[in-house]
């Protein structure tokens, strides 16, 4: 079984041990990869800090590129030295909500504990959302892979696999956003980046970018937002609403803080859609007049992962990069190895980073 260089979360709230692992090749169906680049999402923070709960020991990291190493049987169309990037979608491509073509709902649970990990000893190690890409090598089941061109440089390719579809996705695939109709995002960070640059794409007439960091807010109008709020003004919704000269037809709330989900009714349009994004603590809780959604046709909708399927959705994607029409590059704040994890990691907490890449070649 191959040894590999792993940053494990032996405690929730503590920082990441790099350790000698073991992860076994892959089984029908699956393929190993040779990990380039690994982006830090807040997902994993979040999972590493407990808010979620989940199994220990660990292994996170979910947004990566690398070349296949190894094949299992029964898996086609992918062979060893291709380019991909790997996702944390893992689709069963047989339960109901695959056959109806959302493979973000697979209902066939996934047992991270039984995964390719484990100990040196061979205890169990968890195998985090179906990747555990803070590490050398995975081994992934074939739905979670999308083969690259060439010519796609790898720390770019890894935002594609969380970010950039999450933040596309809920605009395109949740808020199935028109040309010519408004878009406010609520959060100006990694995501919600890409969901101001989905608008655009889209064709929106105006995307207002709403932070709590002036910064943030300037970096928001280089990805497409053409009005920007301060989400510490008093009564934010009412600067929106005045840049808009209406109430916005769809509000994708990219942050999982709860005063974001609180105001976010009152940047709506009649018939408007609120689509939820950010995932806030378990536990944590809005609350809203359900008579005002009522009463002028609006609507809250939930979006995991952008709702894609990727192998039709990261394709379309990769083209608007090659063409210039999507900005991926200019996501990354920084490139650090791995055994600085931990210091990557406090620099996304800091909420200045678009994205930190850990570079494994």
């Amino acid at each position: 079984m191959p040894e590999i260089q792993a940053a494990v979360c032996h405690a929730f709230g503590e920082e990441l041990r790099i350790e000698t692992v073991h992860l076994r090749g892959p089984a029908a169906g699956e393929v190993m990869v040779d990990l380039d680049a690994v982006a830090i999402c807040h997902s994993d923070i979040s999972y590493a800090d407990g808010i979620w709960g989940g199994s220990l020991p660990a292994v996170y990291g979910h947004e990566a590129a690398g070349r296949i190493t190894a094949v299992g049987d029964h898996v086609t169309g992918l062979a060893p030295g291709d380019p991909v990037v790997v996702t944390l979608i893992r689709a069963c491509g047989q339960c109901g909500t695959c056959a109806t073509g959302t493979p973000t709902q697979c209902e066939t649970p996934y047992d991270g504990d039984a995964g390719p990990l484990s100990m040196p000893d061979g205890s169990k190690l968890h195998q985090a959302m179906a990747c555990g890409a803070f590490a050398e090598k995975v081994t992934v089941h074939h739905s979670q892979v999308v083969k690259l061109p060439e010519s796609v440089p790898m720390d770019s390719a890894a935002l594609i696999a969380c970010g950039v579809i999450t933040g596309i996705g809920a605009v395109v695939n949740a808020a199935h956003l028109r040309p010519g109709q408004d878009a406010v995002v609520i959060g100006a960070g990694g995501v919600g980046l890409n969901a101001i640059q989905g608008a655009r794409i889209a064709g929106a007439r105006r995307v207002v970018a709403v932070d709590l960091n002036a910064d943030k807010l300037e970096v928001a109008r280089e990805f497409g937002a053409t009005d920007t709020v301060l989400a510490s003004d008093p009564k934010p919704w009412r600067a929106a609403k005045t840049a808009l000269g209406r109430g916005a037809d769809a509000v994708l709330v990219t942050v999982g803080a709860i005063p974001a989900y609180d105001s976010a009714p009152r940047y709506l349009a009649p018939g408007g859609k609120i689509v939820m994004v950010g995932m806030p603590a378990s536990g944590a809780v809005s609350s809203y007049e359900p008579v005002n959604f009522a009463a002028v046709g609006q609507s809250m909708i939930g979006s995991k992962m952008g709702d894609v399927v990727i192998r039709r959705d990261i394709p379309w994607m990769i083209d608007l990069y090659g063409q210039g029409r999507l900005k991926l590059d200019e996501l990354i704040s920084r490139r650090w190895r791995l055994d600085e994890i931990n210091e990557a990691i406090a620099d996304t907490r800091s909420g200045s980073a678009k994205r930190n890449v850990i570079m494994l070649k």
